[in-house]
This record gives C-alpha cells, structure tokens and sequence, in this order.
C-alpha cells in the first residue's frame, strides 16, 4: 500500500513531538531528552527512525549531544549575553497581602527588561502548601534556572525543614538564591543567601515611638506569638521603644487577643491599653472592627497603628495608620542583588534592607503630615 504524500514519516512525528515538548518547556533548557531505548517504546519506532529524528533535533540547534551522558536541551541562544530566566518561589502569596505587588514590582523593575522569570505560589491549600513548593523547586532545578528569589514558607511546624530542603536542592545544583523578606531560618542563625526586605526590628520600634509621641502610654502589640522571623523582629522593636521611651513596660508581654470578643473586651479590661502596635495591617483591620463592635472608639479610646500599607489601609472604619512598605524599591533592590550574585559569587552574603516611611492617618490620633 503507498503512503499518502501528505501523511508524516514516522521520524518526523517524533521530531515534532519533541520539538513541541521542548518549546512547552516540558523539556526545559540542560533537561536530558529521553534516550533512544525510551523513545523508541514511546513512539513504537525503530533506533533508525528515534535516532534521525534526535540527529534533526541537533542540527536546528534545540539539543546537543555529550559523549557518555546523553543529549540535552541546549539553552536559547542569547542577544547579547547577558539575559537569564529566573524562578521566583513565593508559596505564601495568597495570604500575605504584600507579596503580590511585592512580585510584580520585581517582574517589572528596570533591571529586570532583559529576563524571563518562570513563577508560581500559593497554587495549592495552606496544607498542600510546602509540598507545591518542593515540586516548583524540582522545577527550577530540572529547567536550570539562572536563579531563584524566594520568600520563605510561614507557619510551619518546627520539625518542617521544607525551606531548608529547597534551599539546599538549589545550593546542589548551583543555582544562586536570593531571599525576599525574611530568613530561611530562625534567628539568629544567618545562612549563606542575600536577603532583601526591611529592617523589621526598626520598623517595630519606630511605629511605636510614633504612637508614644502622639500621646500614648500604655502600648500593646497584637502579633502572632509563634509567627514568621518578620513579626518576631517587629515585636523585639516594639519592646525595644517601650523600654527605652518611658512608656509603661507592663503590656510588652501580654497576647492581644483580635477575633476573641470576649477575651479581647477581658484584655481591655485588665491592661487598659490607650495604644496598639499590629505586627500587619490584617491584623489591625481584625483588631478595628473587634474593637469597634466592642463599642471603643478610635483614636479616643485606643489608638491603631498597623505595619505594610496594604491596598485597603486607607478605606477602613477609621483609615490606618501604617508604615509604608516600599515594594518597588525591594524589587528593585532583589534584583540587583541577584544580578550582583551571579557576577560575583564569592562575595559575602549580605542584608539589604530598603527604607519604610510612616503613613499618618486617622487611627493614630495623630495629625496627618
């Protein structure tokens, strides 16, 4: 029987099946194509057929061969030298409300124009959540991402290691990290990655010292006791300006409830806070309308203060106030110091924090500025 003019030969099917796997990036670039035993049981084709079809493959520059090892995906070639494709590793941004413009204010800073950046987070459930992010770093590993940014999971039992796995999986493969807003570990083991964010500590110390300057005395601070490195660094300097700026010492230890009613109107009761320190503006949106349900006032009875800026500050019952996280400053900041890690991988790991600004509204009692 003869074959139809119009019907493929059989290596052209393989060719084109993966030709289509590699630019779907199913094959990304320096993955191992199958071998010829395993392509000829996928396509039911000869060694002749699978091997012309890779010979094909070789010679419109999508692979290469290496001798003892296999063929590979060859990388896209490059204008001028200078361009990568970065992961960007950020499971926790469904629930910090932060991280999204955090995100596209680095896809998109200056520096970023020539780079591809392959992405994900917060694609599974809270509970699925360190497994998913495991699976994107396999990901970057299998594809041989020029770089990761990565802003560690939250919340995790202590005996999770899952941020330590993925940062050594991309220290094996040689693949630079850089952390975006907090540590892969507890302080005050450091790790050898760059991080970019803010200076937590300071930021908490200086939101306080706004509030004792507009008049309070007895300031709380409502922050998760277990929480990420972040919000244990804003409550030491939170601490840190109670104990230094007079104000009185005997709440500095005590949890603000902000969805109790009950244990919140009890705290009130107790402790008598004319002042509140939230670790994010969440929680100070919680802690708003608990208290405005419980009948206080604000700023009279207690005045609010809240640590981010996110979109919905200003437009709550009483607009916020807020220390300003400047997010298009830390992207471009994490990109530098990506950029700068690539080109010189031997320097020492660095902080680098970017300058927050005060956001003076309504709920501190405060005259805006």
């Amino acid at each position: 029987m003869q074959r139809s003019a119009l019907a493929p030969r059989k290596y052209e099917i393989v060719f084109e099946a993966l030709r289509a796997d590699i630019e779907s990036g199913r094959l990304g670039p320096g993955a191992r194509v199958p071998s010829e035993a395993e392509l000829v049981e996928r396509f039911g084709a000869s060694r002749i057929t699978v091997g012309r079809a890779v010979r094909d493959l070789q010679a419109r520059g999508l692979v290469e061969r290496r001798v003892g090892s296999g063929t590979y995906v060859r990388r896209p070639a490059r204008a001028s030298g200078n361009e990568c494709t970065f992961g960007v590793l950020v499971p926790d941004l469904p629930d910090i409300e932060i991280f999204e413009p955090l995100v596209q204010s680095l896809l998109s800073c200056h520096d970023a124009g020539p780079h591809a950046f392959v992405w994900g987070g917060g694609e599974s459930s809270p509970a699925g959540r360190a497994a998913a992010a495991w699976k994107r770093t396999q990901q970057y590993v299998a594809r041989r991402v020029d770089g990761v940014f990565f802003a560690p999971l939250e919340g995790l039992p202590r005996h999770d290691d899952t941020n330590a796995r993925i940062v050594s999986a991309l220290d094996d493969a040689r693949i630079p990290v850089v952390l975006l807003d907090r540590s892969v570990y507890p302080y005050p083991r450091r790790g050898p990655y760059d991080l970019v964010g803010i200076d937590n500590r300071r930021v908490g110390f200086a939101v306080t010292e706004h509030l004792i300057g507009a008049g309070a005395r007895r300031v709380g601070f409502l922050g998760c006791v277990d929480a990420a490195p972040t919000i244990a660094a804003r409550r030491a300097g939170y601490r840190e300006a109670i104990e230094t700026l007079g104000a009185d010492p005997s709440l500095s230890h005590a949890a603000v409830p902000a969805t109790d009613r009950d244990a919140l109107a009890a705290y009130l009761e107790t402790y008598r806070p004319d002042a509140i320190v939230c670790a994010t503006d969440r929680g100070a949106a919680q802690l708003m309308h608990a208290l405005l349900a419980l009948g206080r006032r604000i700023p009279d009875d207690v005045r609010l203060a809240g640590i981010d800026d996110v979109d919905y500050a200003a437009w709550l019952p009483v607009p916020l106030t807020t220390m300003r996280q400047p997010v298009a400053q830390i992207g471009e900041a994490a990109m530098a110091a990506m950029l700068e890690r690539r080109a010189h991988p031997e320097r020492p790991p660095r902080d680098i924090f970017v300058q927050c600004r005060l956001v003076v509204r309504q709920s501190c009692g405060a005259a805006a500025e």
